[in-house]
């Protein structure tokens, strides 16, 4: 279905969202984030010492980063294309993982899944730029980033799963397949945009590295924690999926910028942020507890990625896969620099120190009631 809005191309909105929201979810879900569910699984049939562990886990970042940087040149010739093209990545990742008969191949497959993620969100969001109308283009980009959530809670119990892991992952592979062919058939394509600029990238970029400081030392400890505090193995792996849910709630954080301002809505998931991650500094924060920590934490992460899309669009409204790469390599520095860190915090003064003081300096995003440190207030 094609209408005409203000003078240019677009699909119903719902459509092109779900569809974007899909590969998003292979592309992080399955792709990228799957890996450390398995690391035990992998660390055995690999022999791999934490360190190789991390190693491979690195080639998912290298990937991650090579994908960032390709993105804006390939989303400018083709948005649709580069979605596919995602698609295609992170499926023949999986298949590649799923086939190695040595850590080698392996290794290879967990680099090519990652550069799917890095293509996928700069081209869903150039996609959405150009052919979904204004009025409600801000709640397509947001609600097709919440295919991140989908993914995590579509992965979470498959560790609890009795087959092994290769059949899993051939499994996931098989998924893509439908998965980008899907995309393929019922993405819009766009005309390539204007040249444009972006300027006031500074703001947006500070933002994006403090959502990955925030959230590395809960993506990477809070399984532990919630263990240490007494949850048992089946009951972490709810609070997982409990993320991956609410994160599919994090849509509305679109809405709620329609209806009020950009800043708002981002201050307003900032500080539920700051409460979710600082729920786990409670020496027992129990199974209800930790719901609600990973509920917030599911809900505001997948609101304030799904709002620097937002802001990345209003800084560059002809081309806001650049926007979209520079926030989320901002994203991926702050969560790289603040994982080994957070390790070290925790070592010396207890997992429970490092999430309170995390969520201390979560508040650190009230100072965008400074105008110089706040989102754009208007679109265009």
């Amino acid at each position: 279905m094609v209408l005409e809005t203000e003078g240019k191309p677009t699909t119903a909105w719902w459509s092109t969202a779900a569809a974007g929201a899909s590969v998003i979810a292979l592309c992080y879900g399955f792709a990228r984030y799957a890996y450390g569910l398995f690391v035990p699984r992998f660390s055995e049939t690999f022999g791999l010492t934490t360190v190789g562990a991390g190693v491979l886990g690195g080639l998912s970042t290298a990937g991650y980063g090579l994908g960032l940087l390709v993105s804006p040149r390939t989303s400018r010739r083709s948005a649709h294309g580069t979605v596919v093209l995602a698609g295609a990545s992170a499926t023949l990742g999986l298949a590649l993982m799923a086939a190695a008969p040595g850590v080698v191949l392996f290794g290879a497959g967990i680099f090519v899944a990652g550069t799917g993620a890095g293509l996928v969100s700069p081209g869903v969001a150039q996609l959405i730029g150009r052919t979904v109308g204004s009025r409600v283009r801000d709640r397509a980009q947001t609600w097709a980033n919440t295919g991140t959530g989908l993914g995590l809670a579509a992965s979470a119990f498959t560790p609890l799963l009795a087959f092994g892991w290769p059949a899993i992952w051939w499994t996931f592979a098989a998924l893509g397949v439908a998965v980008t062919v899907l995309a393929w058939r019922v993405l819009p394509r766009a005309a390539a945009p204007d040249a444009g600029s972006a300027r006031g990238m500074a703001p947006l970029v500070v933002n994006s590295v403090l959502i990955g400081v925030t959230s590395a030392p809960y993506w990477t400890f809070s399984s532990s924690r919630l263990a240490e505090a007494g949850l048992s193995p089946v009951a972490v792996t709810v609070c997982w999926f409990t993320i991956g849910v609410a994160g599919l709630l994090g849509g509305l954080a679109g809405r709620l910028a329609e209806r009020t301002s950009l800043r708002t809505a981002n201050l307003t998931a900032w500080t539920l942020a700051a409460a979710g991650i600082a729920l786990l500094a409670l020496p027992r924060p129990g199974l209800p507890g930790a719901l609600v920590s990973s509920a917030l934490f599911g809900l505001t992460y997948m609101a304030l990625t799904g709002l620097c899309i937002l802001w990345a669009a209003r800084l560059s409204p002809a081309r806001p896969a650049r926007g979209v790469t520079w926030s989320f390599a901002g994203l991926g520095a702050g969560q790289t620099a603040a994982a080994p860190l957070a390790g070290a915090a925790a070592s010396g003064l207890g997992s429970a120190a490092v999430f309170g003081l995390t969520g201390l300096v979560a508040l650190a995003a009230w100072s965008q009631l400074t105008p110089r440190l706040a989102p754009r207030a208007s679109r265009d």
